[in-house]
């Protein structure tokens, strides 16, 4: 058994024994498609929009960290909507082949072996439970800025976390927190009460059901379209023409950038792969609510930015707000407080997406041996993993309490993109070494697209800070280090619970 022994896609298929909990397959087209959505139009275009836009100045104002793409933001949609349209018709094939709740985790056991399955499962963290301490703390801050429209203020210490304080620039305001907040043990009391909050609602939510959850969901994606709607109605009657221009102030190299920071806009299509083992029909469901869902985000995205840097110039969209602040400096302030509205359900829809996901990579992961047994319990009652739903949530709550959102963005970002090159390299692998099994659904043009949609993601992940590359290289290693202690040892694959392939 070597370390790049694969799994049979025969054993990947979940089929029951009669007597095991079993996840309950409820799930539609329609539902994955509104998942997507969830799942991709949140935290990205109401908050890293504005960032892709203006560029990022270091804490001296003059050095440039990061290139704006200006109004040619709707060019970085465009190339990220092809990037991710080519991993999306590898997802495709791969999810019909193999309906199983593991995502890439599991398509990467049955293609390119145990090891490289291990690094992206442990990769996948980044992209659902670190990517959302970033999203939860967005989501408070849009959250107390809807409050104070109605006068609830609450002190600064509640909604700040530690770190976000104290890696905030010398002259930022953030930096009076330090001596107003109450100390304990010498140390500032800072913490973003409203993030840990949401994410326990949330979590308990995904407990009790996945139904439920989609129910919620939907409900959750109708008024986001509708804030959207609206915002793009009433932008399009304020566009100054003359905001256009220059189209492209820092050429291609802004567009790249700029598509490298907004690419997290774009993470969680994939999310709904997790779900495969809820889904009704998964052969069917599964490329169609992928396909479909990916292609109303892209397009969404593209009318958005197309009116956002329409409303004003684009360095004026650089704020953690930018839609809304689009809106305030456009004259239309009076529609502010129905923004900020739409981002808190917006970024509430993400964390519940994003939250039913990683759970369920490492009940697949602890299925196979490579996590301990008590991460692969399935609820009695409510038949969704309860105990990594729990343990997810709390890892997501406590580090959104006191973390900062600026240190995960690029992280997640880097990590989703290796997952996607290596779903994309899987598809060929498994049509070399297994030719003649069924696939319902089967990527046109294989080796052009396949090779493509590695190249293109290697490409935007160029576009990263070399920050992000040393943080994602020390991520994996440890995640190495723990492979070997313990998921080596305890492999089913490996111990011959199984057998290879």
């Amino acid at each position: 058994m070597g370390l790049f022994t694969r799994k049979p896609i025969a054993a990947l298929i979940p089929e029951g024994d009669g007597h095991t909990p079993q996840l309950r397959r409820a799930l539609g087209t329609s539902d994955l498609v509104m998942l997507s959505i969830g799942a991709v139009i949140g935290a990205g275009i109401f908050s890293s929009i504005g960032t892709a836009a203006a560029g990022q100045l270091a804490a001296d104002g003059v050095t440039v960290i990061r290139y704006g793409a200006g109004p040619a933001l709707i060019v970085s949609f465009v190339l990220l909507g092809l990037v991710c349209a080519l991993a999306a018709l590898c997802y495709a094939e791969l999810a019909s082949m193999i309906p199983q709740a593991g995502s890439a985790y599991a398509y990467s056991y049955a293609t390119l072996g145990e090891l490289v399955a291990w690094i992206i499962g442990w990769d996948l963290i980044l992209e659902y439970a670190v990517g959302n301490v970033a999203v939860a703390i967005s989501w408070s801050g849009y959250f107390v800025s809807l409050l104070s429209g109605f006068g609830v203020e609450f002190p600064g210490w509640l909604v700040h976390g530690y770190r976000e304080v104290m890696l905030a620039a010398p002259d930022s305001p953030l930096k009076a927190l330090i001596t107003e907040a109450p100390h304990l043990f010498g140390k500032p009391v800072l913490l973003n009460l409203p993030a840990f909050v949401i994410v326990a609602a949330i979590t308990w939510l995904l407990v009790i059901g996945v139904k439920e959850s989609t129910r919620v969901n939907n409900v959750m994606v109708g008024i986001k379209l509708l804030v959207l709607a609206v915002f793009v109605i009433v932008g399009t009657q304020h566009i100054n023409p003359a905001n256009y221009h220059p189209f492209a102030p820092n050429g291609f190299r802004g567009i790249h950038q700029g598509a490298a920071i907004v690419f997290f806009a774009y993470i969680g299509f994939d999310a709904i792969s997790t779900a495969a083992e809820e889904v009704k029909d998964p052969q069917r469901t599964m490329p169609r609510g992928i396909l479909i869902g990916l292609a109303i985000c892209t397009l969404i995205y593209i009318i958005v930015g197309a009116v956002a840097t329409g409303l004003v110039p684009y360095q004026q969209l650089l704020a953690n707000d930018p839609l809304a602040a689009a809106f305030d400096r456009a004259g239309l302030e009076r529609f502010t407080w129905f923004i900020s509205l739409g981002a808190v359900v917006s970024m509430s829809a993400v964390l519940l997406v994003f939250q039913y996901g990683q759970p369920r990579i490492f009940y697949a992961m602890a299925r196979d041996g490579l996590l301990p047994a008590w991460a692969a319990k399935i609820h009695p009652k409510y038949r969704t993993p309860h105990i990594t739903t729990v343990l997810t949530g709390l890892f997501v709550a406590l580090w959104a309490l006191v973390g900062d959102a600026g240190e995960t963005y690029d992280l997640t970002n880097i990590g989703t993109l290796f997952a996607f090159a290596i779903v994309c390299i899987g598809v060929l692998v498994l049509r070399v070494v297994d030719p003649d099994r069924e696939r319902p659904f089967r990527v046109p043009f294989a080796w052009g697209v396949c090779l493509a949609g590695a190249a293109a993601c290697l490409f935007v992940m160029k576009g990263l800070p070399a920050e992000a590359w040393v943080r994602f290289g020390f991520w994996l290693a440890v995640g190495l280090a723990l492979y070997f202690a313990y998921g080596f040892r305890h492999s089913t694959l490996r111990r011959g619970s199984e057998k290879a392939a």
